[in-house]
């Protein structure tokens, strides 16, 4: 997805999809890095640039940065991305900073090696250059650099554990920064005594910058005990000699009174509600009033689904608490807890917003005048290609229709079966930017 002149609005009463997914499209258009990133950048400094980065956006990051930066001032440098999520380049911007693919969200080995190459481009910087750190949602998968005493398979197992426990962004982040050599503040302090430049791209709730990517250039404030007790919560094993570097506190991360960050920048250039507001204008712009219920909202994935519809039938039946016609927003980080397999049962597919939509239409149960979309803003929900679902109100009738049981979907997490089967999915292809779930209810 690159930048594009406005559309109008489909109407929402006769093209209800259609309309959604505008307003999806104009959530990620606001969040694109050739809209925002150039605000951010310094002059150039008296030594050199180097520009490390990691993350799903981190392709579209580096485009933006040279085609913006000023042709005669050099630059370098190595990014990682997902797999498949380098744009295509833009007409007469030449590369200068090279990009590499690697696996998300389990890492691989492409990814540690891309965190080894990027760790080895910081020696022999001096004061006088300065590095600029491109991060955004996923650089904790891509990034991968296990603590001494974990293999990469260690990391792998511990990752795919994490993403299937319900363990909420920042949990695993915190274990993620502890079990690194390049998380948690980790790189800032191998590219001393250098400047330190971090533009950043939110997909966290909050937008705390230790948490996006796991914060491989901002200080950490979470504790090895922390990541400990998160592990044991979760039932997740480590290698016993790195468990007891943990509980001596050997893995410690570099904290905010380290004298290391004393310089350093770090800039949001696009977050969560930035986006909600963009699709919020587009709804308003098209007549429709417009309520932004919070861009921080976590929990389980089917249950949040679940408040949602709650919501959408007390304004659709009672006109509270809003009037309709409405749209209703919300975004935030949902998690979805993998449920056990049952003998000869097929796996599931699907992601957050595929598991939402689950929860949120048979909560809805059929709910005359109610439409939905819900999408991950990087184009890609979980690990399937599609970005998210649409729900409708025939959504049970036409799955049933289609022999196809919601709890059956449910028991084995498998949204992507669900609405596949109904033409409901959403696909657009990686959107090359990722300020996490977007939610949008129509209520006519």
């Amino acid at each position: 997805m690159t930048a594009s002149t406005p559309v109008t609005a489909p109407d929402p009463r006769t093209a209800p999809r259609a309309f959604l997914e505008h307003l999806y499209r104009a959530a990620v258009e606001r969040a694109l890095p050739l809209h925002t990133l150039g605000a951010h950048l310094p002059p150039p400094p008296k030594g050199r640039t180097l520009v490390l980065g990691a993350g799903k956006a981190a392709g579209s990051m580096v485009q933006a940065l040279e085609a913006l930066w000023p042709a005669e001032a050099p630059l370098s440098g190595l990014v990682v991305t997902r797999y498949d999520h380098i744009p295509p380049r833009p007409e007469g911007v030449p590369q200068r900073v090279e990009i590499v693919e690697a696996a998300h969200p389990v890492p691989d080995a492409a990814g540690m090696q891309a965190a080894e190459r990027i760790l080895a481009l910081t020696e022999g910087l001096t004061a006088d250059d300065l590095v600029l750190c491109l991060i955004s949602g996923g650089g904790s998968s891509l990034l991968v650099l296990p603590a001494e005493g974990l293999t990469l398979e260690d990391k792998q197992r511990i990752n795919k554990q994490l993403l299937e426990s319900g363990a909420s962004i920042g949990e695993m982040n915190c274990v993620r920064k502890h079990l690194s050599r390049i998380k948690g503040g980790r790189l800032a302090a191998a590219c001393a005594p250098a400047r330190v430049l971090t533009l950043t791209i939110s997909d966290v709730p909050g937008d705390d910058v230790a948490v996006i990517a796991s914060g491989p250039t901002v200080p950490d404030a979470t504790t090895c005990a922390e990541a400990l007790a998160i592990l044991d919560r979760y039932a997740i094993e480590v290698p016993a000699p790195v468990r007891a570097r943990l509980q001596s506190g050997e893995l410690e991360t570099p904290k905010p009174d380290n004298a290391v960050f004393r310089g350093h920048e770090t800039h949001l250039i696009a977050t969560p509600q930035q986006s909600l507001e963009a699709a919020a204008k587009a709804a308003r712009d098209a007549g429709m009033a417009t309520h932004i219920l919070s861009d921080e909202m976590e929990g389980e994935s089917r249950e949040v689904g679940k408040v949602h519809a709650a919501l959408a039938r007390a304004v659709a039946l009672r006109g509270e608490p809003f009037a309709r016609p409405c749209v209703i927003l919300s975004g935030g980080e949902t998690t979805v807890t993998i449920r056990p397999r049952q003998p000869g049962q097929a796996k599931g597919r699907g992601g957050r917003a595929g598991e939402f939509c689950m929860g949120l239409a048979g909560a809805l149960m059929g709910q005359p005048d109610v439409w939905a979309l819900a999408a991950d803003t990087d184009g890609i929900d979980g690990v399937e290609d599609n970005a998210g679902a649409f729900v409708t109100p025939d959504t049970l009738a036409r799955a049933t229709a289609a022999g196809r049981k919601l709890s059956d979907h449910l028991d084995r997490n498998d949204a992507y079966g669900y609405f596949d089967a109904i033409g409901d999915l959403l696909v657009t292809g990686p959107t090359h930017t990722n300020v996490n779930d977007f939610r949008a209810l129509l209520i006519l």
